[in-house]
């Protein structure tokens, strides 16, 4: 995990044999220590991909796909604009010997998905570890049903399996998906009714996405923000 110490995680994936990497939720404002860090591993960039359109921040995919040639990779319905390779459930990407593979997670974005790599998920806003619960559905194209009713693709995975969150609060340990099915207030709901309430509270507490009015428009035209505001992300 890079940047550890903010809310909205990135995850950079070596393979020490062919030296290729993915960064997975690289943030634009701070993906030029993300490439620093890979070229002082002697990598080369294969694939920058985005677990979903995010509202909150904006991607730094589109930037990272201009300076290195990479490929830009989002779930195939997404409604953003260049991307390079678009991958459903049927698809794996190799990043030497170690197979990626997509489970589609609509529900907090129409376009979220998982990506499993052996031994862990990445899960986006998906699902968070433990009381973070999972991402709020009151953003552009989130949906708290279709959330809901997705969470049994997470029947697809052991206990064992760790779950790499997108967001969490600075220094969470992550944890495996047994001990969220434990822990997670969410993974224990038996009916929407409980899942709407909670949801509806977080909205409440959270309140507006300050960021939403830059970060959306960026991320769906793939155009840089023309504010720097977005260049110290939380």
């Amino acid at each position: 995990m890079l940047h550890g110490d903010s809310w909205a995680k990135t995850y950079l994936l070596i393979d020490e044999e062919s030296k290729q990497a993915i960064l997975i939720d690289s943030v634009f404002g701070r993906h030029e220590y993300d490439l620093s860090v890979i070229q002082a591993r002697g990598a080369t960039l294969q694939h920058a991909i985005a677990t979903h359109t995010h509202a909150d921040h904006v991607t730094a995919c589109f930037d990272l796909r201009e300076k290195t040639g990479c490929e830009y990779v989002m779930w195939k319905d997404t409604v953003s604009l260049g991307i390079s390779k678009f991958v459903d459930e049927d698809d794996v990407l190799m990043l030497g010997k170690t197979p990626l593979k997509f489970h589609f997670s609509p529900g907090h974005t129409n376009d979220s998905m998982i990506i499993e790599i052996p031994g862990h998920i990445l899960t986006g806003d998906f699902l968070f570890n433990g009381e973070g619960g999972v991402g709020r559905d009151d953003l552009p194209s989130g949906r708290p049903k279709i959330h809901f009713e997705a969470l049994s693709v997470l029947n697809r995975f052991d206990d064992e399996v760790m779950v790499q969150s997108g967001h969490d609060p600075p220094g969470t340990v992550m944890r495996n998906l047994g001990w969220n099915r434990e822990n997670n207030p969410i993974l224990k709901m038996k009916t929407y009714a409980e899942y709407i309430a909670w949801q509806e509270r977080q909205w409440e507490i959270l309140g507006p996405v300050t960021q939403i009015k830059i970060a959306v428009p960026a991320n769906i035209f793939a155009e840089a923000p023309e504010s720097d505001v977005m260049n110290k992300p939380s």
